[in-house]
């Protein structure tokens, strides 16, 4: 988008909100464990690993910043190790339904919050450690671009996890 597009209303977010959950959801209730727990390459995270830490910025980044930013005057927003909290939270070894439940309860508050937003409620901010001045209008939008990122990164993983069962059909991918 160029610097003068129209920012999103608080509704349009919600239902992009909605609209990408219900991607997500569709992509991983349509896969097995394994496809699910594969990773691409050492380090990779699997898709699974991918919603617990979709779960995980909605609670701290966004959801849980809103909700501080909406309740304090110009909040503290803490920073969190994305890495380490991935690995503690061990989402390979959990089934795919029980992440898939708690994300949609997540986003269902999540959806709730941002269609109630009003005006006001949109430029109020707070400071991160890291980036500076953060507003809820910040925020939203960096939602949806961090939601459709991450799908990407589901749809890539199961592209990849094709691939080696494609035989010649590989060749119309390369030319």
């Amino acid at each position: 988008m160029t610097p003068d597009s129209r920012a999103l209303a608080p509704g349009e977010v919600a239902r992009l909100l909605e609209s990408a959950a219900t991607a997500i959801r569709a992509e991983l209730t349509a896969l097995n464990e394994d496809v699910l727990g594969w990773h691409p390459a050492p380090g990779e995270w699997c898709v699974k690993e991918v919603l617990g830490h979709l779960i995980e910025s909605e609670r701290r980044g966004f959801n849980g910043r809103i909700r501080l930013i909406l309740a304090g005057s110009e909040p503290s927003l803490a920073g969190w190790d994305q890495v380490e909290v991935a690995r503690a939270r061990r989402d390979c070894a959990k089934p795919a339904a029980a992440l898939v439940a708690d994300f949609d309860a997540l986003r269902r508050d999540s959806v709730g919050l941002v269609a109630g937003l009003s005006a006001s409620d949109l430029t109020r901010g707070g400071q991160h450690l890291k980036v500076g001045h953060l507003r809820v209008s910040d925020l939203l939008h960096e939602w949806i671009h961090h939601d459709r990122n991450h799908f990407r990164q589901i749809l890539a993983n199961v592209q990849a996890a094709a691939w080696p069962h494609m035989g010649n059909a590989r060749r119309f991918t390369t030319g």
